[in-house]
């Protein structure tokens, strides 16, 4: 049961990707708390679900479906949001895609679609929220990264570029915006258990469930929190890797991750 928030009441927030995975625990879990909530994904059938649930509960969610791939579709979908609910206090740019990219057989195509979707679907998105929360002077923008974008991983190098470059754009635009009362939010959870991980070939570390990594977050927003980084085993061995000099990092990753691991395509 999501606890009651007072910080969180009446405030309008909005999450792509929300159909399924962290973005619709993250819906559920705001709405619960007493959030106004819009939902934004490709798949129309679960978000129209999702936001039933939510409505019998009495919270107040409404919904529209667009691909993050089609940028007019997406910027169509959040203004009709606005439209629906009013201005965006936290705007959750969560919509992503996990795919291989082994260096045996490396498409562009495949780095270029991951790209699409985890990096520019979130400078979109910003381009249509931003300027009014600017405009304001208020608002918050949630970009959920990954703890992969720590460091390039073999076989998932292109997710780990991706999510790198979400973190990056997130922190500089962070800097920049917080004297303008516009906050910036970069999450960088580990293995959560949702979509995304369901076909992996391998024991996954310190896997989170889906439920509590959307408290995670929540309470990491709620906080005025600037990075929410989870768990912390995974974030330590995360920014671990990182100090690591080239040479030992390339041995011991290879000795940790096997070969010719693959994973489908999924959003969450």
């Amino acid at each position: 049961m999501a606890k009651r928030s007072t910080w969180w009441e009446g405030r309008v927030v909005v999450v792509t990707g929300s159909s399924s995975g962290i973005g619709e625990a993250l819906a559920r879990e705001v709405a619960r708390r007493g959030a106004s909530v819009g939902l934004t994904a490709r798949r129309g059938e679960l978000l129209e679900r999702l936001a039933g649930e939510l409505q019998a509960e009495g919270h107040t969610v409404v919904w529209s479906a667009a691909d993050a791939l089609d940028p007019v579709a997406s910027a169509a979908a959040l203004q009709d949001l606005r439209q629906r609910l009013g201005s965006f206090d936290v705007f959750v740019a969560n919509a992503g895609l996990g795919l291989a990219t082994p260096a045996i057989g490396f498409t562009a195509g495949t780095f270029e679609r991951m790209v699409q979707v985890n990096l520019f679907a979130v400078s979109r998105g910003m381009e249509t929220v931003l300027p009014e929360m600017l405009a304001r002077g208020a608002g918050r923008i949630v970009g959920i990264s990954s703890l992969a974008g720590y460091r390039g991983l073999p076989d998932f190098s292109g997710y780990s570029a991706s999510k790198a470059g979400v973190t990056a754009l997130l922190e500089g635009l962070r800097a920049e915006l917080r004297p303008r009362g516009v906050e910036v939010v970069v999450v960088h959870p580990g293995y959560v258990r949702t979509p995304m991980i369901e076909h992996a070939n391998r024991p996954l570390p310190f896997v989170v469930d889906v439920g509590r990594a959307a408290r995670i977050i929540a309470d990491g927003i709620e906080r005025g929190r600037r990075r929410i980084d989870f768990p912390w085993p995974m974030t330590w061995l995360a920014g671990l890797g990182r100090l690591l000099p080239a040479a030992l990092y390339d041995t011991l990753i290879v000795k940790l991750l096997p070969k010719d691991s693959k994973v489908e395509s999924s959003f969450y």
